[in-house]
């Protein structure tokens, strides 16, 4: 299957998933057969959103077609997409220009990446490549999740670890919904490369690892990162608060670097860590 293809049943079965998971009252449509209270028939969006049946359908089926712009602008209100979702359909169809960089394998962080992770010092740090591989981290990023030095590089994958480790699940405050979160990231990052071997062995491997991956991936949830506060777990640090950044260095843009930078009790905890 080339990219093109993979990319169009991508989009067909994240719309089809949409469409089905809606609640038919906040459209003001009466239940459907059995009193069925989710999910739009095909019709319905086609209504709602001045597409023609036949030609969403094919949006569905993932046809050899080309949907204009205003097409799926229509079927994104129609189907009351948020902005990262609707950014999603369109980068999928060849609209939404994907962020800057080559997209290149990334095995490790340069070496001034890797510095800026150490001066971060009591704030755990880490770089990730474009498919979610664990490229570098510092002491205190070992110090929080100290498995990231011991697992072997071709598992070292931040998807992986979640969805794969029990020590993360046990650190974790809230694994359910993080796990989601990042999965909904990382399917908004990778819909475009969904065809590379690398993302599709992952995802492979995920399905055959984890039935919760395979249940979450299979639901098409898409979503933006926003910084916010996490609770972790530690069994010998204890409670420890972060907020929780990401950023990317102008000069290596297809390096992601994830920053927790800790509270006061957290970063007087980890300055006694050693």
């Amino acid at each position: 299957m080339t990219t093109e293809e993979q990319q169009r049943k991508e989009l067909g079965a994240f719309l089809r998933a949409r469409r089905e998971q809606l609640d038919r009252s906040a459209f003001g449509l009466p239940p459907a057969g059995r009193g069925r209270t989710v999910g739009l028939r095909r019709e319905e969006v086609s209504f709602l959103s001045g597409v023609s049946v036949t030609w969403y359908t094919w949006l569905e089926q993932g046809r050899d077609i080309n949907p204009s712009r205003q097409v799926l602008d229509a079927v994104a209100t129609a189907l009351h997409l948020t902005v990262a979702e609707h950014d999603y359909a369109l980068t999928l169809a060849g609209f939404a220009p994907t962020r800057p960089g080559s997209r290149a394998e990334v095995a490790a962080a340069p070496a001034h990446v890797q510095r800026f992770l150490d001066a971060l010092d009591e704030h755990p740090a880490y770089a990730i490549a474009p498919d979610w591989g664990i490229a570098a981290w510092n002491s205190a990023y070992e110090a929080l999740y100290p498995n990231v030095a011991t697992t072997p590089p071709e598992d070292r994958n931040l998807l992986w670890l979640i969805f794969t480790d029990p020590a993360v699940r046990e650190l974790l405050d809230d694994w359910d919904d993080t796990s989601r979160r990042f999965l909904a990231e990382f399917r908004a990052e990778a819909g475009p490369r969904l065809g590379d071997p690398r993302y599709r062995d992952l995802v492979g491997r995920l399905r055959e690892a984890s039935p919760e991956f395979r249940e979450r991936w299979d639901s098409h949830g898409v979503g933006g990162f926003e910084s916010r506060e996490r609770v972790f777990q530690h069994p010998t640090l204890g409670r420890l608060v972060f907020e929780h950044h990401q950023m990317r260095p102008s000069d290596q843009t297809d390096v992601q670097l994830v920053v927790y930078v800790a509270d006061a009790a957290t970063r007087e905890r980890f300055a006694g860590r050693a």
